[in-house]
C-alpha cells in the first residue's frame, strides 16, 4: 500500500509569497512618522527647549523648504 504523495500549493512552486497586511499597518507607521515630523519641524512648540539656537534656525529653514515645495 503505497502513502499518498502532497503536492506544493501553486504560489510555492512560482516562488511568490502573498503577504496580506491589514490597513492599519501601513497606516499607523506613516501617521507617527507625519506626527512626528510636524513635532520636529513647528518652531512654535520648541520653546521650552535650551538648546543650540542654530538647530532652531535649521528646523526653520527646513519647514519653509517643506511649505514652499509643498505649495
Amino acid at each position: 500500500m503505497s502513502a499518498p504523495t502532497h503536492t506544493r500549493p501553486h504560489s510555492a512552486i512560482r516562488g511568490g509569497v502573498e503577504v496580506r497586511l491589514p490597513w492599519w499597518a501601513l497606516v499607523l507607521p506613516a501617521l507617527a512618522f507625519a506626527m512626528l515630523l510636524l513635532v520636529i519641524l513647528n518652531p512654535a512648540d520648541a520653546h521650552a527647549a535650551g538648546g543650540d539656537p542654530a538647530v532652531g534656525h535649521l528646523f526653520e529653514r527646513i519647514q519653509e523648504t517643506v511649505l514652499r515645495q509643498g505649495s
